[in-house]
C-alpha cells in the first residue's frame, strides 16, 4: 500500500484527521514541535492544490518562515 502524505502527517494513534484540520490545529497550538510542524509543511507541498494555498502561508507564518516571493 502506498503511503500518502496525509498519512506521514497523521500519528497512527489518533483518530484520522484531515490535513487542513491538522494544520489549524498546528497554528493554535504553540507547544507543538518544529518537526511535526515541518512535516505539516511537507504533507502540504506534496498536496498542490490551491486550496492549501492559504493554509501553507499560515503554517509558513507559524514556522517563523519568511512568505513566499519576499
Amino acid at each position: 500500500m502506498p503511503i500518502s502524505a496525509e498519512m506521514l502527517a497523521t500519528p497512527s494513534h489518533s483518530v484520522a484527521k484531515t490535513l487542513h484540520q491538522q494544520v489549524a490545529e498546528a497554528i493554535e497550538d504553540r507547544a507543538l514541535p518544529i518537526s511535526r510542524l515541518l512535516r505539516l509543511m511537507w504533507a502540504l507541498d506534496a498536496d498542490r492544490s490551491p486550496a492549501n494555498q492559504n493554509l501553507r502561508a499560515q503554517l509558513r507564518a507559524r514556522i517563523g518562515a519568511p512568505p513566499l516571493g519576499a
